[in-house]
């Protein structure tokens, strides 16, 4: 392939199938309307600290974004549970944990579930029957979309405390949405996925790296070395047809290019595409927008030996120890992430801090007797679609109507929910699809 492509935007989804379409022997000309690349997944330097925007997580099933890591060449930047343990914190209650043995799956639940302290014995049981119904749901099955995961729930006897205390654990971090809002079609694909299909899914991996040496730079680094152009504060206002190509026409030039991956979000998307694409802005407005906040602490020495945990019955989600990742040498760095969080969303930073901080202190007793030196909160109104029912199929897939114009982003329609997994999924769809109208061959 020696057609040039132009990639319309600098995140996961754009980085990916550049990478992929550079290595195809493409002309890559990658540009993003910002001053920086990462898109959603993004790092910057407050008061010395390395700050990552959001706190990101994998799992060992998230296989494209590690194989992606893998070809960056900064594998070793995520440490990979080698068995899925998820402590739970709950306010004036014993340390638990949700954690897997060796065995079989889904078999390799039970153990965990059967000591899981937060929550009663008899909900332990009826978690049991629920999760073994939840394994034989087909999440393709688009009637699945069309119903809340919480009304599944419900209806196979599961009360609000299990609610709370098991499946939102995992619902609201996956899909940035609780079981009464999400589709039950992502929620079954994520369970499935990570929990019952597979023994090992649920591995949890942490960065230990900041996103900005974990992908964004190394990304940035593969791309110029395979002879890409990376041009930053390009803002493209329209594609449109030119001859067998396409102009992308930016604020002061127009880039011709003989094929152009989109990556932008979905109504800016629909935006700048021609009519002649297909793309809805009604329709694609219809995802909609479900925000994540992560309120940042940093204590005068360490309140906790964990490096992440989950929390129940607090306002706290789940925190992180970002202490050595960011750069600290003194003290302890700590992360509340908070999804769904269109509560916390508008709130002044000096309410959440009367709100966090005595939650820490509720669930880490030494941080409540140990100052807070620095405190500080970062909110991404837009991080993910609205991934509630019917949200399946108002996501395009990667190919248009137009023929070398191609889609990526984890709004598209990868199967997988919004996250890095499902950008650089969609990624790798776009590239492959413009590899094969190209006549390259798969990248």
């Amino acid at each position: 392939m020696s057609a040039h492509v132009v990639v319309v935007g600098g995140g996961l989804a754009g980085l990916t199938a550049a990478c992929d379409l550079a290595d195809a022997g493409a002309r890559v000309t990658l540009l993003e309307s910002r001053a920086r690349l990462g898109g959603a997944t993004f790092s910057f330097q407050r008061d010395g600290l390395a700050v990552d925007n959001g706190q990101h997580v994998l799992l060992r099933c998230c296989t494209e974004y590690q194989r992606l890591l893998a070809r960056l060449g900064t594998a070793d930047g995520v440490v990979l549970q080698e068995r899925f343990r998820m402590p739970v914190l709950a306010p004036g209650r014993p340390r638990t944990a949700l954690a897997r043995t060796g065995g079989p799956a889904p078999l390799h639940l039970v153990a965990g579930l059967a000591t899981y302290g937060a929550l009663p014995v008899t909900d332990r049981l009826r978690a049991f029957a629920a999760a073994a119904a939840l394994r034989l749901l087909d999440p393709a099955d688009p009637a699945l979309d069309e119903r809340t995961f919480g009304d599944w729930l419900r209806g196979h006897g599961q009360n609000d405390t299990t609610i709370g205390a098991l499946w939102n654990l995992v619902s609201v971090a996956a899909l940035n949405c609780d079981a009464d809002g999400a589709s039950l079609a992502l929620a079954a694909m994520v369970f499935r996925t990570a929990l019952l299909d597979r023994a090992d899914g649920a591995d949890i991996g942490i960065p230990r790296w900041p996103l900005e040496e974990l992908h964004v730079r190394p990304a940035e680094k593969y791309l110029l070395t395979r002879g890409a152009e990376v041009r930053l504060r390009s803002a493209v206002r329209a594609v449109e047809r030119d001859g067998p190509g396409f102009a992308v026409r930016l604020s002061d030039e127009t880039v011709r290019a003989d094929a152009v991956v989109v990556t932008a979000p979905p109504e800016t998307a629909a935006a700048v595409c021609p009519p002649a694409a297909g793309l809805s802005a009604r329709r694609l407005a219809g995802l909609g927008a479900s925000p994540i906040v992560n309120v940042h602490a940093v204590f005068a020495a360490p309140v906790t030996d964990l490096s992440f945990a989950a929390a129940v019955g607090s306002p706290v989600q789940w925190v992180f120890d970002r202490t050595a990742v960011a750069g600290l040498d003194r003290g302890q760095y700590l992360a509340v992430s908070l999804s769904a969080a269109r509560t916390w969303l508008d709130r002044p930073v000096a309410e959440l801090r009367d709100v966090f901080l005595p939650e820490l202190g509720r669930l880490l007793p030494a941080a409540a007797t140990t100052p807070c030196t620095r405190f500080f909160v970062t909110r991404e109104r837009r991080a993910t679609f609205r991934q509630a029912p019917g949200t399946a199929r108002l996501r395009p897939p990667a190919r248009t109507s137009l023929p070398g114009l191609v889609l990526a982003g984890a709004w598209t329609a990868t199967g997988w929910p919004d996250t890095m997994e499902g950008a650089v999924r969609s990624g790798h769809h776009a590239a492959d699809e413009l590899a094969a109208h190209l006549g390259g061959g798969a990248p």
